[in-house]
């Protein structure tokens, strides 16, 4: 297919099956945008919390499963969106592309390498198609600092600085599994793709360093903060900070700060405090959202759902996916990388 400009505007004769494993935030996302897309059908959906799983089901109208043996050998569910925890990916990803489904599965792909293997090995024996959601690709100011580097505006590009946190409430009220994952595959996976992406480019090693105590005195025993030199194999050197600690008054839950510096010039985005619509009230100021997934008219938008719409379409149109196994691989092994560096004190080497 020559890509999404050539797709017909009205509905395909035969919109394909969808599943969802994990009905958390995320999976209700998956289920929304499967069931209101013209190009899919929500069949169904899976979760070992029965009444989370009937409860997303009777909203969009969908089976609903506890058993993923029993979910994935329904007929009509040809692919599948995975929004487990982090560290829970491989068994679910697995066991759908065995059973011959294709996979949207949400970042990262796997946070050890014998998931990773695990996971490539089955989807490549069993030919079915797999894309990772690194959703960052689909933010309008993130899509128009790639178009701006690719014309060469910036010149030759020399060094990045990209800061991605999130607020203390996150780890300690908002994910009941934060102890089992880390920021760095919460947020740091989505700021690995997003420089790969912007610098089309490849870590060859980073440098990290990580500090502990503010979560671990809150019963969530993992490190606050990680701050990392990469240096990529074109030569660019980025730096990069992510930490789960930032105070709860922040007025939006991440805290997002990106720099690109050229020999010709320089891009610069603040996308923590856009200031495009702020709310003072009685009891609180914020920022509502206008850009990840805000509800326009009764439906959900931005370029979080933008991105499980595009999964759909270019899935029913045969066309290939701006994120594929491989973006999912090598931003885990560098994750991976950074981890053991920040645990040695050392730089480490990014084997891809």
């Amino acid at each position: 297919m020559s890509g999404s400009a050539s797709r017909p505007t009205r509905k395909i004769q035969h919109p394909l099956g969808f599943g969802v494993i994990g009905t958390g935030m995320w999976g209700r996302a998956h289920a929304e945008v499967y069931a209101a897309s013209p190009y899919s059908r929500l069949i169904a959906v899976c979760d070992l919390q029965k009444d989370r799983a009937e409860s997303v089901a009777a909203q969009f109208g969908a089976k609903a499963y506890t058993d993923i043996d029993a979910f994935l050998a329904n007929p009509e569910i040809q692919a599948v969106g995975i929004a487990t925890p982090d560290s829970l990916h491989r068994a679910p990803a697995v066991l759908a592309a065995e059973a011959g489904k294709h996979i949207l599965l949400e970042k990262p792909l796997a946070t050890t390498h014998e998931d990773i293997a695990a996971i490539v090995e089955s989807v490549t024996r069993n030919r079915v198609r797999l894309m990772v959601d690194f959703h960052a690709r689909w933010n309008p100011p993130i899509v128009l600092a790639r178009d701006s580097i690719r014309r060469g505006e910036l010149g030759n590009l020399v060094s990045a600085y990209y800061r991605l946190n999130d607020v203390i409430s996150v780890p300690l009220q908002m994910l009941a599994w934060a102890a089992k994952s880390s920021i760095l595959w919460f947020l740091g996976s989505h700021t690995i793709d997003t420089l790969r992406w912007l610098l089309d480019d490849e870590v060859e090693w980073v440098h990290s360093v990580s500090r502990s105590g503010v979560l671990k005195g809150q019963g969530v025993d993992v490190p606050d903060i990680y701050q990392t030199l990469l240096k990529f194999r074109k030569g660019v050197i980025a730096t990069i900070e992510n930490n789960w600690i930032v105070p709860n008054t922040q007025p939006n839950v991440n805290d997002i700060k990106l720099n690109i510096l050229g020999s010709k010039g320089m891009l610069d985005i603040d996308l923590t405090n856009n200031g495009v619509l702020q709310r003072f009230l009685p009891e609180r100021y914020d920022q509502p959202d206008v850009f990840v997934k805000p509800l326009i008219h009764d439906r959900h938008t931005g370029f979080a759902y933008a991105a499980i719409h595009d999964f759909v379409e270019r899935l029913a149109f045969e066309e290939e996916f701006l994120t594929d196994l491989r973006d999912g691989v090598n931003v885990s092994k560098t994750v991976l990388a950074i981890m053991e560096s920040a645990e040695k004190d050392a730089p480490v080497k990014v084997e891809l």
